[in-house]
């Protein structure tokens, strides 16, 4: 996806304008761990004024303990399934800016759901920002392997195809967060038509 310069700064109208054609909607946020998901979905809430959700949060808030521990005691199997409830419970709320885990969007049930209520948006980075991003963090549980940075090159491999599959690709990079945000905005903005509906009202008030 080639990247684009967007203006500074969406405007409150265009903001307004998404907001309204959503309707009922949220916009999810998917792609790979460190690409930002919930440092942009915050920052996105905030413009589109929704509640920004994320979906780790409210999976570690259900089982009472830790991603991590959940790996550990229950296995990825337990913690998918009841990702894919999560996630499926938080749409059904309501629209919101919803920032889901990396491998998310992987189960077809979820994307589904997602597909249903919501915009998607894949926040696509290369593996060296990934890699940069996370390597401080103990808490990646897919992570904790001999070697961190071929198990982030296979996820990627195995995982853009269906990432593909979402809605808008927004490139995350090393640029100021709101740079990535207003890009957000203006894929927003053109997948929705949002402004279309009032522009054409006003043509038919012009010419009645």
């Amino acid at each position: 996806m080639p990247e684009t310069v967007s203006p500074a700064g969406a405007s409150a109208s265009q903001e307004a304008e998404i907001s309204a054609s959503l309707g009922t909607r949220s916009v999810v946020l998917v792609g790979m761990m460190g690409a930002g998901k919930s440092t942009i979905g915050r920052r996105l809430s905030v413009r589109l004024r929704l509640p920004f959700l994320d979906a780790d949060a409210e999976i570690e808030a259900a089982a009472g303990m830790s991603i991590p521990d959940i790996f550990e005691t229950r296995g990825e199997p337990d913690f998918r399934d009841g990702e894919a409830r999560v996630i499926a419970r938080l749409l059904d709320n309501g629209p919101c800016i919803l920032a889901t885990g990396g491998g998310a969007f992987m189960r077809e049930e979820t994307r589904d759901r997602i597909r249903e209520k919501a915009v998607s948006i894949w926040l696509k980075a290369d593996a060296d920002i990934i890699m940069r991003r996370v390597k401080r963090r103990a808490d990646r549980p897919l992570l904790q392997t001999e070697d961190p940075e071929a198990t982030v090159g296979r996820l990627i491999r195995e995982r853009e195809p269906l990432y593909q599959l979402a809605d808008l690709t927004v490139w995350s990079r090393d640029v100021p967060h709101e740079k990535i945000v207003d890009e957000c905005i203006d894929a927003l903005h053109a997948h929705l038509g949002a402004g279309a509906a009032k522009q054409t009202s006003n043509s038919l008030s012009a010419t009645s």
